[in-house]
């Protein structure tokens, strides 16, 4: 087959009308509208969720003071023997609690006794001696002036007033002992914990060294170190709640007072005296922490205040409880 054939046979075929088979029916496109209206529902209820909760975030933490720099405090008291001796009574253990006026130590009150004993033997023997004293003086001064001259008559009087002197000294030896004697017995003067106790039966126990400390069950606060920022916005007496980092209840108090003043260490002076002033001033300033007492009014049943413990403090109206 020439060259001219083929040709002419591909321009019979390109003039061929071309079959279509069937058609396939065309898809609904009713859902449509549909599909693409829900993603846009849902994400308009996403950014209005999100909205409400970034204005209620916004109200509890910049519209009311709050601070997670906070700590329980409590007054420890420190009890130290007045007078030395071996204990011979430690009824307490650490970690107990105590009323005031319980026995906490019992020093060994023998030495003591027999002080006691000694003073007062010793008043006896000083107010005879002043009362002998006193008459003789009393005898002197009645005579006239051919039987006891003037300066006997002084004289006599004097001793009656030294013996007086030193019967009196004798009382005040004898009130001295008997504190002494008091003292061996330690008592408890507040209501509170026995912590850290390191006493132990038979030590010896030394005046002014401390034996047992006693954390005041009465004297609970809590301490918040707010930022500067949020002092123009506390106020004696406002409401406060407190959060400890261990517990899922709400403390509740109010505000007893803010700190007047803190460490500043541009104002330590020198050797000379001077101000000791950092010569590096940076462009980044932090606000000062400064301390808001939180006097507690209410602790949930089952929380256990103890000092130290972490706490988050917000000051502002108390939140309605949960039902």
């Amino acid at each position: 087959m020439s060259s001219a054939d083929i040709k002419a046979k591909r321009e019979a075929t390109e003039d061929l009308p071309v079959v279509v088979g069937p058609q396939a029916p065309a898809p609904l496109d009713a859902p449509r509208p549909r599909r693409r209206i829900l993603p846009v529902l849902i994400t308009l209820a996403a950014l209005a969720a999100a909205g409400g909760l970034g204005a209620a975030a916004w109200n509890a933490y910049m519209g009311s003071p709050w601070t997670r720099d906070g700590t329980v405090r409590a007054y420890v008291v420190t009890i130290a023997p007045e007078v030395a001796g071996r204990i011979v009574q430690l009824p307490v253990a650490d970690n107990q609690f105590v009323h005031r006026g319980d026995l906490l130590m019992q020093i060994d009150p023998t030495n003591y006794k027999i002080a006691v004993s000694l003073a007062e033997a010793a008043v006896q023997q000083t107010q005879v001696t002043a009362l002998n004293a006193e008459r003789e003086a009393q005898r002197r001064l009645r005579l006239t002036e051919l039987a006891a001259t003037v300066e006997e008559k002084e004289t006599y009087q004097s001793r009656a007033t030294a013996a007086d002197a030193q019967y009196q000294q004798a009382l005040a030896r004898l009130d001295q002992a008997r504190v002494d004697l008091r003292r061996t017995r330690i008592r408890a003067p507040v209501n509170g914990w026995v912590t850290n106790l390191s006493a132990q039966l038979g030590d010896y126990a030394t005046v002014g060294q401390s034996q047992i400390s006693l954390v005041d069950a009465d004297s609970f606060w809590v301490d918040g170190y707010f930022e500067e920022t949020y002092l123009g916005s506390i106020r004696d007496g406002d409401p406060a709640t407190v959060k400890l980092l261990g517990y899922p209840q709400t403390v509740r108090g109010h505000v007893a007072g803010v700190a007047r003043a803190i460490n500043v260490a541009n104002a330590q002076p020198n050797r000379e005296g001077l101000a000791s002033v950092n010569p590096i001033f940076t462009w980044v300033r932090l606000a000062q922490r400064i301390p808001v007492r939180i006097h507690i009014d209410e602790v949930p049943k089952g929380v256990r205040l103890v000092a130290g413990m972490t706490a988050t403090v917000r000051i502002g109206p108390v939140p309605p409880a949960r039902q």
